[in-house]
């Protein structure tokens, strides 16, 4: 009887469920979006019960479309948009706010006071993270802080927090277990990464009672099992990362030096820095990759990245058809865009949630640059391509500095790596080869195989190398010359949506 690894990719704008079989192949997908909120200016929210609803669904809907039968399950993995928070009644299972959305700038108040009072050093040199409202942390203060009662029945141990893993698997297991694993706990502003532990300090730093926080767990090992009742049978939970982690595992960077950039909602650089915690001087995320396998949590199995955060990648793409109507589908801006051979000299900044690496401004906007009458939309279209692969350019750089390696390609995957000209212009703006592999679904990958090691699935790191396998690479076109002055561009454009909100 052939057997899979059932992947549960929780992302930003959809849920996903992905069967692969022994080969890493892809044996089926269910996709299912769900609603976004935006009551303010800079606030995003999801509905969490909406978001195990669509989960839910797409995990049964795989399973009936291909014919796959529980018991050929070997184990369930869970994947996810990392610093989104819950917060949840353990007596009902239910929410008792709005899931607060990674893309969230309602704390960068708060973390201005912080960096105001001193506070950014230290929680840098504990948790690799640079103070933004980004991270969890601030998040899951604001609703101790606003929602009512929340804070008393958090310190009495009626309630509980997590990121959207914790969320899934309490769902998965009836509320049976309440955990995280390494590399989600690493977002939160609240875990030491070098202790692998919850830290004390930053607990009372941000007014966290440590009964809300879930256990953390090994991101390659047995979880749980789910709720008979869900499949028909119980399945084993045994994999769990958030999403940029996951990815780098199923791109097979496991060698220090390795580096990925996924195209998804946002865009997000990961570099294997081994058992080294990096860190970093030009304001890059020194983060846990992954930890394991094993049953405990132990700091000699952690395995280190430093990532750069492009906050707006897919986002810009939706927002030229939600916003602007000028595509009627996200894979249309390719074709629009080629209709032009270069921008006009206009720019587009995608800030519309603020700047990631290597600014990490929370008062940033967007910012459309460089208009003339003769601008159309196609412009404004290869804009939007050229805006996703200079931020990434940016990061490539700091990465480059930071580490002292001198990276000689760039693995891609996510949904905008299928895009042929996006991916040339990231060759030419990078100067090196940008290779995409023939399996793009690498997160939900990455998280199978972190799960099929834990279960014996697969035997180990080199059987899963062997799988990788490159689809196509994209060489630089572009001089030198040239792409140094369309850099200097860039950062003209840039400054200009430097600070706007505070004016």
């Amino acid at each position: 009887m052939q057997h899979y690894i059932l992947a549960l990719d929780q992302g930003t704008t959809s849920s996903r469920a992905i069967l692969f079989d022994r080969a890493g192949r892809v044996a089926g997908v269910a996709q299912q979006e769900f609603r976004q909120h935006f009551p303010q200016p800079g606030w995003v929210e999801h509905d969490a019960g909406e978001i195990w609803d669509s989960q839910r669904a797409v995990a049964l809907e795989v399973l009936r479309r291909t014919g796959v039968q529980a018991a050929q399950v070997d184990s369930i993995a869970i994947t996810n948009q990392r610093e989104t928070t819950v917060l949840w009644d353990r007596a009902t299972g239910e929410p008792v706010a709005p899931a607060i959305v990674w893309q969230d700038r309602r704390t960068a108040d708060r973390c201005d006071a912080l960096r105001a009072d001193g506070q950014a050093r230290r929680i840098q040199q504990k948790t690799g993270l640079v103070l933004d409202a980004y991270f969890s942390g601030t998040k899951l203060q604001w609703l101790l802080d606003r929602v009512p009662g929340a804070r008393a029945r958090a310190e009495r141990g009626e309630l509980a927090f997590g990121t959207i893993d914790s969320w899934l698997v309490w769902k998965l297991t009836g509320g049976q277990r309440h955990v995280t694993d390494a590399s989600n706990a690493s977002r939160t502003l609240l875990f030491n990464i070098h202790t692998l532990r919850w830290d004390p300090q930053l607990l009372a730093l941000f007014d966290v009672p440590e009964a809300v926080l879930p256990r953390v767990v090994p991101s390659s090992g047995e979880v749980g099992v789910t709720d008979a009742a869900l499949f028909g049978r119980p399945i084993r939970i045994a994999g769990l990362a958030g999403d940029q982690q996951a990815a780098t595992f199923g791109q097979a960077c496991f060698a220090p030096g390795m580096a990925k950039n996924t195209y998804g909602t946002g865009c997000f650089m990961l570099m294997n820095t081994g058992t080294a915690a990096v860190r970093s001087r030009h304001q890059l995320l020194t983060t846990v990759g992954w930890v394991g396998p094993g049953p405990v949590l132990q700091a000699s199995q952690a395995c280190y990245a430093l990532e750069g955060s492009v906050f707006a990648a897919g986002a810009t793409v939706q927002w030229l058809r939600d916003g602007l109507g000028i595509i009627s589908a996200a894979q249309d801006v390719e074709a629009l865009a080629r209709g032009v051979p270069d921008t006009g000299d206009v720019y587009l900044v995608p800030a519309f949630a603020g700047l990631g690496t290597p600014h990490w401004d929370g008062f940033a906007r967007g910012a459309l640059v460089g208009m003339t009458r003769g601008t159309t939309r196609a412009h404004v279209a290869r804009a939007a391509l050229e805006a996703i692969a200079l931020q990434s350019a940016d990061v490539f750089g700091a990465m480059s500095q930071d580490s002292g390696i001198a990276l000689q390609e760039l693995r891609v995957d996510g949904g905008a790596s299928r895009n042929d000209l996006l991916m040339q212009i990231q060759a030419d703006f990078l100067g090196v080869p940008v290779v995409r592999p023939q399996v793009t679904e690498t997160t939900a990958l990455g998280a199978a195989y972190l799960a099929g090691l834990a279960t014996g699935f697969w035997a180990g790191a080199d059987e899963l190398a062997a799988q990788w396998a490159r689809e196509r690479q994209f060489d630089p076109q572009l001089s030198e010359d040239a792409r140094q002055a369309k850099r200097r561009r860039w950062t003209q454009a840039v400054q200009r949506a430097r600070d706007w909100a505070v004016h």
